[in-house]
């Protein structure tokens, strides 16, 4: 998949006109249609006015290539914090209501209760045994003080999450830091978690956890990984269009050593040329008698001798 040209289908492309003549030369041509400039993500000449104009330095930072399917995997992840952040912020509300309802809601429950065991017996499921109304009823058991703690609890948790989704929908580099940085905090939890049991939804969650951790740690080269945030500008610059045609006309040319050498080696040449074309006369001297040289010039043979 052409990652520049599904971004450039969906969004357009980012064209720009610097005001250098060097770095113009390298974006912009001319065509049937008129001027074309050069799209800075997937690299087509597109026809008509650029997006934008001013000086080289100041073009737009666009992404490319890897950079594109990177955006695209962490805004994935971030999909899944939000929505685990909106869930955590429905168990705070949820906590913070029953704070202050815990009475009406246990008596609604003792009244429903044997009209749900009935109904759920004649469906083969016994109600006495089940996990959730077990829960139910230890949750009733819980004081103000406790209930107050785990809404709390739960809120900054749902904070931590919603922030986290934010910064890598942004794709910012604090987004990922700080992604990275609580992610692995809640790791060892999960491993313990693991191995008191083994479920489908505690091994989802760590998997996902510990795939962003090394996604982010590899590919954003956080903490010094693989040449650290230096390494990774180089490799965005040497992705740019613009930042690449301004490399080249950076390049350094000959230095005026090079060109004093360079012009002193043509006499040198002409001279050994001139001594090759002296010694064709000697070698046309060598010619034996009765055959001449090419180009020589024949004796006139003797005329008549005097009558007697």
């Amino acid at each position: 998949m052409d990652w520049n040209l599904l971004a450039c289908g969906i969004g357009g492309h980012v064209s720009y006109a610097p005001e250098e003549p060097g770095p113009r030369a390298r974006v912009h041509a001319t065509s049937a249609a008129g001027d074309a400039w050069r799209c800075l993500r997937c690299g087509l000449f597109v026809p008509g006015p650029p997006s934008a104009s001013g000086p080289a330095a100041k073009a737009p930072a666009v992404r490319r290539g890897k950079e594109l399917r990177s955006a695209f995997i962490l805004r994935l992840f971030a999909v899944e914090r939000f929505l685990r952040g909106i869930l955590v912020a429905l168990i705070a509300y949820a906590a913070w209501r029953f704070k202050y309802s815990r009475h009406t809601i246990e008596q609604e429950f003792n009244r429903e209760l044997p009209v749900m065991r009935t109904v759920l017996n004649q469906l083969g499921f016994n109600v006495d045994h089940s996990k959730l109304v077990g829960l139910i009823r230890s949750a009733f058991t819980l004081n103000s003080r406790t209930l107050t703690w785990l809404a709390l609890i739960a809120a900054g948790y749902a904070l931590v999450e919603v922030l986290e989704a934010t910064g890598l929908w942004l794709l910012k580099r604090w987004g990922e830091y700080f992604a990275m940085v609580a992610t692995s905090v809640g790791i060892p939890y999960e491993i313990y978690d693991l191995t008191a049991k083994i479920t489908v939804l505690r091994l989802a969650f760590f998997s996902v956890n510990v795939a962003l951790v090394v996604y982010l740690v590899l590919t954003k080269r956080l903490f010094g990984a693989r040449g650290g945030k230096k390494a990774y500008d180089a490799r965005l610059r040497g992705e740019s269009i613009m930042d690449s045609a301004l490399a080249e006309l950076e390049k350094p040319g000959p230095t005026a050593e090079q060109v004093a050498e360079g012009v002193a080696d043509v006499p040198a040449d002409g001279a050994n040329v001139s001594a090759d074309r002296a010694d064709v006369p000697a070698g046309a001297a060598n010619v034996p008698a009765g055959r001449t040289s090419p180009g020589s010039v024949m004796p006139a043979p003797p005329g008549p001798g005097p009558r007697r």
